[in-house]
């Protein structure tokens, strides 16, 4: 008996708004495998009916990676090929599909990317930046604090993420409190009819967002802060929590000149312009 040849596992891009804005690799490979694995199979049906593509639908979302993930493999064992996509954009990017690559990886199984369409890129290709370094973090988490941690500790970052609309005013308003001076641009409904890109300090955009209708899907990127403003955060939150052990402001300044090796005059500076 012949040995069965493994079938390949399609990672494809899809529209991430703009049903037109996919490739044509993409459309023959829809076309082409045996079934195609989808988050939703609602929304990927209209894509589907748009460009006459027939193949077979399953649902493989976050609550069913790990049943599905095995019977995808098992599919592409029996030398099936299957596409994997999500809603929109590119899977794996904040979106299902870690677990079945990992499986198909440690199984052999090739794994083949069809490139499209992504929202983090069109943001990027549509601001200005001063470097060409960016950090992804997908969605930021729900936990205030851990937001104010995660911008402190990559202030120097040009820190790209997504965002709720829901969440985003509650997010601006936690990084007007904690980085008021650090720009953020933000990329919403990208590629749709009514698609907004607004680059501005926190109080601004929140009060846009708060006379303006907020929905669909959001982009965002926090600047990188210069050196001497992310000097001068730290030097606030040092100087914080030394006025939380009741420090004097003379202690204060001695404290941090000698373990930080901020100068004096700054640390004096500083407390002068801000008392409380």
């Amino acid at each position: 008996m012949a040995e069965i040849k493994q079938g390949k596992l399609f990672i494809v891009s899809t529209p991430i708004g703009n049903l037109s804005d996919i490739t044509f690799h993409a459309v023959e490979t829809l076309k082409n495998v045996d079934i195609i694995a989808c988050e939703d199979t609602r929304n990927t049906k209209i894509l589907c009916e748009k460009y006459d593509i027939k193949t077979p639908l399953e649902s493989y979302h976050k609550f069913s990676e790990s049943e599905k993930s095995i019977r995808f493999i098992n599919c592409l064992k029996a030398g099936k090929n299957v596409a994997l996509v999500s809603d929109a954009g590119t899977p794996l990017i904040s979106d299902p599909g870690v677990k079945l690559v990992q499986e198909a990886r440690f199984s052999g199984i090739k794994v083949v990317p069809i490139v499209g369409a992504s929202a983090i890129m069109a943001l990027l290709a549509s601001i200005p930046r001063q470097s060409e370094d960016f950090k992804f973090i997908g969605f930021l988490p729900r936990v205030k604090s851990q937001i104010e941690n995660l911008l402190k500790a990559n202030a120097a970052e040009n820190l790209v993420f997504y965002e709720s609309a829901n969440r985003l005013i509650s997010t601006l308003k936690t990084i007007a409190q904690t980085q008021k001076d650090r720009k953020i641009a933000i990329g919403r409904e990208l590629t749709k009819k009514f698609e907004e890109i607004k680059i501005d300090y926190p109080k601004n955009l929140l009060e846009y967002y708060n006379s303006h209708v907020l929905k669909g899907e959001i982009a965002c990127m926090a600047y990188a802060l210069d050196e001497k403003s992310v000097l001068q955060n730290d030097l606030k939150d040092r100087i914080s929590l030394l006025k939380g052990l009741k420090l004097s402001n003379k202690d204060i300044v001695s404290v941090l000149n000698s373990l930080y090796s901020y100068s004096k005059n700054d640390i004096k500076d500083f407390l002068l312009k801000n008392p409380d």
